[in-house]
């Protein structure tokens, strides 16, 4: 853990608190006028952010998934009792993308790949979309834990 202190313009305090937070896991900002009353002296405890959690093997990720024909079926099923312009709730892209994740993993051993790893790679990116979350090197691993966690509590 360690301390913080910046002198800035006090317009700037907000922006400067919000990208240290970003930055590090901090405490309040504590502000206190410099001397001069000028400027602002933001003081923040911080500590580095722990390290993330490795991502699951697909193996371990999808060891309780049910089989890829069941889950093709069920995927189809879902898109197609909605109309057109309902938006379709998380758990249907999440498993949408662990199943085009599973198809591409089976495939890897084809020629062929580019299309399910591609098709795989872009249902990901929906998923990190719809959940907000900071893009990561390989999409496909966000799935991964993703649904590791979600299965986990079915």
């Amino acid at each position: 853990m360690f301390e913080i202190r910046i002198i800035c313009d006090p317009a700037d305090a907000d922006r400067v608190s919000a990208a240290l937070t970003a930055a590090f896991t901090t405490g309040p900002a504590r502000q206190h006028p410099t001397r001069d009353g000028q400027r602002t002296r933001l003081y923040l405890t911080a500590d580095h952010r722990p390290e993330p959690e490795p991502f699951p093997t697909p193996e371990e990720a999808y060891a309780l998934a049910p089989s890829i024909i069941s889950e093709i079926g069920w995927t189809a099923r879902t898109a197609a009792d909605r109309p057109f312009y309902d938006r379709l709730n998380r758990e249907f892209w999440l498993r949408k993308a662990a199943l085009l994740d599973r198809i591409a993993l089976s495939d890897e051993t084809d020629s062929d790949t580019s299309d399910a790893a591609d098709l795989a790679t872009r249902a990901a990116h929906r998923l990190i979309e719809l959940d907000d979350a900071a893009t990561i090197s390989d999409p496909r691993h966000y799935v991964r834990q993703q649904y590791a966690a979600w299965a986990k509590h079915q």
